[in-house]
Order: structure tokens, then sequence, then C-alpha cells
């Protein structure tokens, strides 16, 4: 199994299977508007126009789980990426990544990469999780983890 076999639906509300990003390294981020990290976003975009035609793609997700801090629209997320960060990587429709409703990718993600002390659990905004050519898992990062500081492990993998 790989993430693969997984679909989500785009912050414009189209379904799509993840199966057309085989073969690309990808770096899956649950965002979030309102959160000291959101300014994360600015490198997440360098990191895409600096990798993105050598195989690369940043996943966005956005998620309102930790203190209320996406409470917006996937409209008024997709207006705020592109306006204040110029966001241009795909971006999906506001998703719970713990409990009961958690997006099924999520829970593929955390059962395969465990977090600090083994715990399954995202414990806050711009997790990531750093995802081979194949769609496995092999990394998964701090939301203190600045996304430039993964281009040696993009690198690798590229």
């Amino acid at each position: 199994m790989s993430i693969y076999q997984f679909s989500a639906t785009t912050i414009q509300g189209v379904e799509q299977s993840l199966d057309q990003y085989e073969d690309r390294v990808l770096l899956i981020v649950n965002t979030a508007s309102k959160c000291g990290f959101t300014p994360q976003y600015n490198e997440l975009q360098e990191l895409y126009e600096l990798y993105k035609d050598k195989g690369f793609t940043v996943l966005g997700f956005p998620t309102n789980q930790f203190m209320n801090q996406e409470p917006g629209t996937n409209q008024d997320i997709q207006e705020f990426c592109q306006l204040n960060y110029g966001v241009s990587f795909p971006m999906f429709e506001k998703v719970d990544v713990n409990g009961n409703q958690a997006h099924p990718l999520f829970n593929y993600l955390t059962e395969h990469e465990k977090g600090f002390l083994g715990s399954k659990t995202i414990k806050w905004n711009f997790t990531k999780f750093l995802i081979d050519k194949q769609g496995e898992v092999v990394g998964r990062y701090a939301p203190t983890t600045s996304p430039l500081s993964l281009k040696n492990d993009i690198e690798k993998l590229l």
C-alpha cells in the first residue's frame, strides 16, 4: 500500500486521486492560516518553485483542529494563501488530521511515520510528511522544522 490508494478533494471541490502524483517526491503538510507557523507558506512555496520541475510537489491540507486556527471556508483559505504567500502548489479542502473523522490519508501517514515518542497523533499545524517516488512515507517533521531545512532530504529522493 502507498499514498496512491487515496484520494482527496481539492480546495476547488474536485475529487482527485493521489495516484496522479506517482513518480514525484511529495511533502504533505497540514496547514492553518492563523497559526504562528503560517509564514512557513513562504518556504513551502519556495521549495515547490525550486524543485517542481525536478519531480517535487507540496500538498497542503488545511485543518481547523488546533485551537480553531483555520476557521475560514475553503475559498477563504485559497484566497488567503494566494494573496499573502503566492501559494501555487496544490491545496486541498479542510480536513481533520486526528480523531474519528480524520482523513484516511492522515491515518495512513501517521501509522507509517510516528511522531515524538512513537505517537501517531499530529500535535500541531505544519507537521510535514516526506513521500518518496513510490508513494512511501520516508520522513515526518515537526511543525518547528523549517521547510527549507528539508532541501537535502528532498534532493536525495529526487
